[in-house]
Order: C-alpha cells, then structure tokens, then sequence
C-alpha cells in the first residue's frame, strides 16, 4: 500500500474520533525494527462504555465508506479498551482508567508521536511559466 493512501485512512480514522468527541488523541509512528505488527497506532479515550463504543462505530463506518474493513475487533462489548485492527494500523479506544493502567504511549516510548497535520499528504502543483500561455488578445484597429 502506498505511504499517502495509509496516511489518509489513518487520517479518517483520527477525524471519526474525534468526530465522536474522543479526549486524549494520541497518534504513534511504530519504527520498522522496534518488533511493532503494525505501521501506527490512533489512541484515544471516551468517558462511558457507550462514547468507547460509538467511536469504535464511526472508525468503522468511515472506513468502511472508503472501501476498508477492519480484520479485527476486540473488547466492544466491555467497551473499557476496544481495539480495531486494519493490519497497517490500529485504532485504541480506551475508558481513562484502561488508558492509565496500560499506557501503551509509555510501552511504546520509542515510536514517533504525530499530530494530525503531520498525515496530511502534500499534493505537489506542477511548476508554471511565468509567461502565460492563454492566447493573447488583438487589438482592433478603429476607422
């Protein structure tokens, strides 16, 4: 998968989040020889196993929008940590308490903290001329 097409669906699901008023976002960059299965990581807490439960729903539905499934989904149903998996990355959403006792930003310390303008992916615009080529005008000549 292209680089730019992971950091839009990674892009979608952090807007789905926050969408659903997700507090504490958190985006991880795993580093290739750190042992991570996975290329980032989206945290983020909710208040009530019901917020937990609609974040993980509007990840799910925005993503599945652009074409995309998730392969796995744990821990909905005691909405304390649900974990969405679409192999390249993973969504977290977490009850403050989970969030606390695991602190997976503490276990992976080494990975590169972003913020979502980082996954914005610049569209580069071809270079124009400083002369224009729009067809030049005539003048008229008057009798």
């Amino acid at each position: 998968m292209k680089k730019s097409e992971l950091k839009k669906q990674v892009a979608a699901a952090i807007q789905a989040c926050l969408e659903k008023k997700g507090e504490e976002l958190s985006i991880l960059e795993m580093e290739k020889g750190s042992g991570a299965f996975t290329d980032y990581f989206v945290l983020c807490s909710g208040t009530n196993p019901r917020q937990i439960q609609a974040i993980a729903d509007e990840v799910e539905l925005r993503l599945k929008a652009a074409g995309l499934r998730p392969t796995h989904v744990e821990g909905y149903k005691q909405a304390e940590w649900v974990l969405v998996d679409y192999v390249d990355f993973v969504v977290h959403v977490f009850s403050e308490k989970a969030r606390k006792f695991y602190d997976l930003e503490r276990l992976w310390k080494s990975a590169k903290r972003l913020v979502p303008a980082d996954l914005k992916t610049v569209v580069k615009k071809p270079k124009t001329s400083a002369v224009s080529s729009a067809p030049k005008k005539r003048k008229r000549k008057t009798a």
